[in-house]
């Protein structure tokens, strides 16, 4: 049994903002995420491996608040987080505010992999980075109209707001994530967002946390979450699935729906996950009107939506 899911953020997602053309591209680009993943798994490759390949492809496109189109901070420049962990040994590696990284989730896997910590933030992420071969881009490369109009319409406000599609009452959280399962039985996550138009102080939300945007167990599941930060790290929502699974004995469908229906819902917070366990089973609930998501098993063509 192989299995890859990924997602391209949640939220207040209408129908009426989405062209024809534009509903396309995004399925397209779920589509080649869910297909590069695959095709790792495919080839005996790690669920690791999976979900890092199908979010570089999700941090090339401009379509997503991840890598490339990224939104603008406060200060008018990117600032980008990333997480990724391994359900078989636990490891994990997470990056914060950086700015120059092309694709923030392989500087998420060189830090697990070649570091002895777990979260590095800012210039020292970026140095390490350089040091380990990790892709840098001129700040240019970030750069996109729709992304700069967006924080034209919110610069001097004295908020952040959440990722929109046509003006400031919109709500879409722009997370990019996958989750996987490999041959071997093994599970991993990765997670990785552009964070808040017209953030500030450096804010840091839940993607980079590992047991809150990210996380992966082979004994209960992989999760990655795409929400409002603020409210998904209150409620540990990557873990609360993990955990009702491990100590109530709940399914991964139950207990997803368990956090995201009611638990985070009821605190005020709004989004989804994708989540899948060692059997295979997948999870996708959200408690918005929709979220960009896709998934594939043992090959199969691949189901890609955005509303219910």
């Amino acid at each position: 049994m192989r299995a890859i899911v990924v997602h391209g953020g949640a939220g207040t997602i209408l129908p009426k903002h989405l062209t024809k053309e534009l509903e396309t591209a995004y399925l397209k680009a779920l589509r080649t995420a869910v297909k590069a993943g695959d095709k790792i798994l495919a080839q005996g490759g790690t669920a690791l491996s999976a979900v890092e390949k199908a979010v570089i492809v999700l941090e090339n496109s401009p379509l997503f608040n991840a890598g490339k189109g990224s939104v603008f901070g406060a200060n008018g420049k990117h600032e980008m987080d990333a997480s990724i962990m391994c359900g078989l040994t636990k490891k994990a590696g997470a990056v914060a505010g950086v700015r120059r990284v092309k694709n923030p989730i392989s500087l998420a896997s060189a830090v697990m992999h070649k570091s002895e910590h777990v979260l590095l933030a800012g210039s020292g992420a970026e140095d390490f980075g350089k040091l380990h071969g990790v892709r840098m881009e001129d700040e240019s490369y970030f750069y996109s109209e729709h992304r700069y109009n967006q924080w034209q319409k919110v610069r001097g406000m004295d908020t952040a707001f959440l990722d929109h599609n046509v003006d400031i009452s919109d709500k879409k959280f722009g997370t990019v994530g996958a989750v996987a399962l490999d041959n071997e039985g093994n599970v991993a996550a990765a997670t990785s967002t552009g964070g808040l138009t017209n953030k500030k102080y450096g804010r840091v939300g839940d993607s980079p946390l590992i047991g809150i945007g990210n996380y992966a167990n082979n004994d209960t599941c992989a999760v990655s979450c795409t929400g409002d930060g603020e409210y998904f790290i209150r409620g540990v929502v990557a873990y609360d699935i993990s955990a009702l699974m491990e100590f109530k004995g709940l399914s991964v469908d139950e207990a997803s729906k368990e956090v995201i229906l009611k638990r985070i819902k009821k605190i005020g917070g709004e989004g989804g996950v994708i989540a899948i366990d060692s059997q295979g089973n997948i999870a996708l609930p959200f408690n918005s009107t929709g979220m960009y998501r896709g998934y594939s098993r043992n090959g199969e063509e691949a189901v890609v939506k955005i509303f219910d």
